[in-house]
């Protein structure tokens, strides 16, 4: 199935694995800034995941899911979990929530 790339998403995503102590919310907060357009934040969960919310462009948005699936270069990505949900128009920027 196509999807429109300019189609508005909010994905909520998780990865696990070497992701603490290696830059990652900053990289992912860099990129998503990069990227433009998305707007939402990403925090420290536990000792092994990191969590975010991004909202904008299905293309943006999945540009910066790739990006989290690989991280920075110290970092070791394990898992990657996503689930799109109902977007909300809620955020202003993108940044760094504080760690759960």
């Amino acid at each position: 199935m196509q999807h429109n790339p300019n189609e508005l998403v909010r994905a909520h995503i998780w990865v696990k694995g070497h992701v603490q102590g290696v830059g990652f919310r900053a990289h992912v907060e860099y990129h998503a800034r990069q990227i433009g357009g998305i707007t939402g934040w990403v925090r420290n969960v536990g000792w092994n995941t990191v969590e975010a919310i991004a909202e904008g462009s299905r293309g943006n948005v999945e540009r910066l899911i790739a990006m989290m699936r690989e991280g920075p270069r110290a970092s070791r990505v394990d898992e990657a979990k996503i689930e799109y949900e109902t977007i909300t128009g809620e955020f202003s920027e993108f940044g760094v929530k504080r760690s759960m």
